[in-house]
């Protein structure tokens, strides 16, 4: 692992300090929104020289609900197999109680179902630990700034027919309450934008 970059995304605690205080890189995005975050770090990479830029990148989020330890695992069938992208099944592994709300599990059966049936690509999740070789994620060009960011890029590696597999992951519950799926506004926005995010892909 060359860089662990922490995407601070306006937060109002010590993340910032934490993440420098153990040798992360930080890079501060003051907009709102998970895909703002993740544009934010890419913004930092593709700033860096040709020469100093990574492989593989690997997205996770840092509220304690990812197990980091489980990177080799997402990784592998990049290094190993040759795929360009693998994501993180929540749905495959071990989920523990309470940590996703119902209407997280519908929402990824729903999305997930309806990518298989329109663009041919199966997936059991929208999770947000994965990895993806470095060119490969530059050519999607990603744009969504907020809810969409994941099924995004999902979306867009089917109609790039890159070679994508699932592993399982486990999940566990995050510290502290979500914006998303911790509030019924926060869900109803999120379920939508995954759904136009599809739709208007096809």
């Amino acid at each position: 692992m060359r860089e662990v970059i922490v995407c601070n995304n306006n937060s109002k605690d010590s993340t910032k300090e934490v993440a420098l205080a153990h040798g992360a890189t930080v890079v501060d995005q003051p907009l709102p929104g998970y895909g703002n975050a993740c544009l934010k770090g890419l913004e930092y990479l593709q700033n860096k020289p040709a020469g100093e830029q990574p492989d593989i990148v690997v997205f996770l989020d840092g509220d304690y609900s990812d197990h980091p330890e489980q990177m080799p695992e997402v990784v592998r069938p990049i290094t190993e197999e040759g795929y360009d992208m693998v994501i993180g099944s929540r749905a495959l592994g071990d989920l523990e109680k309470g940590a996703m709300q119902p209407q997280q599990i519908f929402g990824n059966w729903l999305a997930t179902n309806l990518i298989r049936l329109f663009f041919k690509y199966s997936y059991t999740d929208l999770g947000p630990f994965r990895a993806i070789r470095w060119d490969k994620l530059q050519a999607l060009k990603m744009a969504d700034k907020n809810f969409g960011w994941t099924v995004e890029m999902q979306v867009k590696a089917a109609k790039q027919k890159l070679r994508c597999t699932e592993v399982p992951v486990n999940y566990r519950q995050r510290v502290g309450i979500s914006k998303v799926s911790g509030t019924l506004k926060g869900s109803i926005l999120a379920g939508h934008k995954i759904l136009w995010t599809i739709f208007k892909s096809i």
